[in-house]
């Protein structure tokens, strides 16, 4: 599992590259976030040397990955996913077949502009809760346990709270896949307005400098903004 559509080209293609090394017949898989058209090019490019690409992206979080609890959202043949089932049963929870190769990667970008968006309300609410003098811990106690209060919002505001922005998912990742998702949905007609608006969000905290922390950490320009 690789950063982006850069990284995973440099694995695979070249004279040293994954592709140049792999046997006729090999299940191929590809773990990392990226976008469609990357896959269903890397797609092409494996069925090209006789074997089969499945896009496998995962949900799940750093103690998921070291507890093998991970969900697997995977894109291509049936056929393939079964001669691959056995290494991905060791490392996840649930394994996932979502359709035809780069529907796993599609599902994965509408998964993670979900939680960038939340993440960003979440900040902006903060920000006015804090700026406004409302107890914050009674606020946070009604929304949390209320409709917005989703499994994200519940650990993100521990973490905004705490400040405490110890890496679970690093913030320059989720501003990439923000960025991946609004591709994804001018392939279809679709602004993605509110994805739009959080990449924004991301990006300004990017520029303060907090790229390699954790992706709460966007609540932190909103609040120095507030004093």
């Amino acid at each position: 599992m690789v950063a982006d559509d850069a990284a995973s080209r440099a694995v695979w293609r070249g004279e040293h590259g994954a592709l140049a090394g792999a046997a006729r017949g090999t299940v191929l898989v590809e773990c990392s976030t990226l976008t469609v058209s990357w896959i269903e090019e890397l797609a092409r490019e494996a069925a090209s040397v006789g074997c089969e690409l499945l896009d496998a992206p995962v949900t799940g979080s750093k103690t998921h990955a070291a507890s093998g609890e991970l969900s697997f959202l995977v894109g291509g043949s049936a056929a393939a996913l079964e001669t691959a089932r056995p290494v991905l049963s060791v490392m996840s929870r649930a394994i996932v077949h979502v359709g035809a190769t780069g529907r796993g990667a599609l599902l994965k970008l509408i998964n993670n502009f979900l939680a960038g968006v939340q993440a960003a309300s979440l900040a902006e609410a903060l920000a006015l809760i804090e700026r406004s003098g409302l107890d914050r811990a009674k606020a946070l106690e009604v929304l949390t346990s209320g409709a917005p209060g989703s499994p994200l919002v519940k650990t993100l505001s521990g973490r905004m709270t705490a400040r405490d922005y110890t890496p679970h998912f690093l913030l320059r990742l989720m501003a990439k896949d923000l960025t991946y998702a609004l591709g994804e949905g001018r392939r279809y007609g679709l602004s993605l307005s509110t994805v739009a608006s959080a990449l924004e969000v991301h990006k300004e905290a990017i520029a303060r400098g907090r790229g390699e922390e954790d992706f709460s950490v966007i609540v932190e320009p909103l609040r120095e903004k507030a004093v």
